[in-house]
């Protein structure tokens, strides 16, 4: 069962093959027995997730139901739920019960989805790999001594494994969309704004975007319908209507325009990768798509810009964790200093602790100007060549990582090679585009990704087109235990 789509589950649920408490069943058994080797789930909510699969079984007897009622999922540690611990994988909320849902929390509980737990991260969303959780790494299940991808690292190997039908994410550099193409799922990042941001723990609040990971663009296209839409509790939200995603996801792309961007089939490329990126494109002219290339100038300096804009929000963001409102509190403190000191560097990891002095230092007096201010002047050159690329094109696609899964440990010690693995998933946040990774053939053994990117707002159009080459391939049916 945990291999069908959710529209098939959904249908079985309607005609009464099965009932969601037997669904939810089916799914706490599996995190039982193999989530110990993976470590993707923080909280596992038992409890909670049959209580709500028995209301959607009401809502199914009633006839009440709607696409996603009954349908078990997982949300990234990152989004507060009512009653639940939210740690945002770090020490400083280890002991933190939130006491509300946040808005794509509380979209898809009216939804009918039961929440089976919240999803391994890390810390506080900062890093590649997964391996920055208080909790410890989580594990690729392709290949469990390799990485799963971060910070939604969690939630992408829990789709993966089947151990849950979808998850939520966020995505501030690319954390949706690379761990979808190093566990072999699909992983959408939405338009800045599409989805609300309240509830949602921030670390860069102008790049960071809630969205979701599934087995296939269908899956995500139900999802993200139940997740978007205006909400006035968030200053970012856009008022900007929602289109019926699932009624365009057949439609034809003959014709359809695709822009290769030049900076991202270059130098760092992995030959594998870059290989299997090469059989997609030719699937899709042979679906009646038109491929040229095109340039983004600006692209290859997404990193260094971000590595800028991202910290000076952390740690603004991050200052409110100070020991005394909520959070970890040092014991016996000697006096305030010592408890914001001590509560501080016991509660955050070095990652954290790493982002918000480099924040520190560059909104500092006498840096501002020099880092910040210039950041977000080549943000907006960045933002101009994706504009002029969708005059010329419909659609840019492109690797979404440089290499396929790298081993547990193997860049911990140098973050720069950790950062250069968003090196093309960077600039579509910087952007505020929207962006869906896709599985494509594997490269030996292991998932690899394909990354589509769409004018704002074209999410519709990003996953009919990745649809309409999962129609025509079985890239996206491929599961870890085909590795073997």
């Amino acid at each position: 069962m945990h291999q069908r789509t959710i529209s098939d589950i959904a249908a079985a649920l309607r005609a009464g093959e099965l009932s969601a408490r037997e669904l939810t069943q089916h799914y706490l058994a599996r995190i039982e027995r193999l989530d110990p080797a993976l470590n993707s789930y923080i909280s596992v909510t038992a409890e909670q997730a049959l209580a709500a699969a028995d209301q959607a079984d009401a809502r199914l007897r009633a006839g009440d139901a709607g696409p996603l009622t009954g349908i078990p999922i997982a949300h990234k540690d990152i989004f507060c739920t009512d009653g639940i611990k939210t740690s945002c994988g770090s020490r400083m909320l280890d002991n933190f019960i939130a006491p509300y849902d946040a808005t794509v929390v509380e979209r898809l509980r009216a939804a009918g989805c039961p929440t089976l737990g919240k999803t391994n991260m890390d810390e506080f969303a900062m890093g590649s790999s997964n391996e920055t959780s208080f909790y410890g790494p989580v594990r690729n299940p392709w290949d469990t001594e390799r990485v799963p991808g971060g910070s939604s690292g969690g939630s992408a190997a829990a789709v993966a494994a089947g151990l849950c039908a979808a998850a939520t994410g966020t995505d501030t550099g690319g954390s949706i969309r690379q761990p979808a193409a190093f566990c072999g799922v699909t992983g959408l990042k939405p338009t800045y704004g599409r989805c609300s941001r309240w509830g949602m723990i921030a670390f860069a609040s102008s790049l960071d975007q809630a969205g979701v990971l599934a087995r296939s663009a269908a899956d995500a296209a139900l999802v993200l319908q139940a997740m978007a839409g205006f909400d006035e509790r968030d200053s970012t939200s856009a008022d900007a209507p929602v289109p019926d995603y699932g009624t365009t996801l057949e439609s034809p792309i003959d014709g359809l325009k695709i822009g290769l961007p030049k900076e991202y089939f270059g130098e760092g490329l992995d030959a594998g990768v870059a290989a299997s990126v090469e059989a997609a494109i030719n699937e899709y002219e042979a679906l009646g798509a038109t491929v040229s290339e095109i340039s983004l100038p600006n692209a290859p300096l997404s990193v260094p810009v971000y590595y800028v804009v991202a910290p000076a929000e952390c740690s603004s963001n991050l200052a409110r964790f100070d020991g005394v409102r909520y959070g970890h509190r040092c014991e016996a403190p000697a006096d305030l200093e010592d408890l914001y000191k001590r509560s501080r560097a016991e509660g955050f990891g070095a990652e954290v602790k790493r982002r918000i002095m480099i924040g520190t230092y560059v909104l500092s007096a006498g840096y501002y100007d020099a880092y910040y201010l210039k950041a977000q002047q080549l943000r907006h050159l960045i933002s101009d060549d994706f504009r002029r690329a969708f005059e010329q094109v419909d659609v840019i696609l492109g690797p979404t990582t440089p290499s396929t899964a790298f081993a547990l440990g193997a860049k911990t010690d140098d973050p720069v090679a950790m950062y250069l693995n968003d090196i093309y998933t960077i600039a579509t946040n910087l952007a505020g585009l929207p962006g869906v990774s896709i599985p494509v053939a594997p490269a030996e053994g292991m998932p690899v990704g394909l990354q589509l990117i769409g004018d704002v707002f074209q999410e519709g159009r990003l996953l009919n087109i990745a649809h309409r080459l999962q129609q025509a391939t079985d890239w996206h049916l491929l599961t870890p235990a085909d590795a073997a």
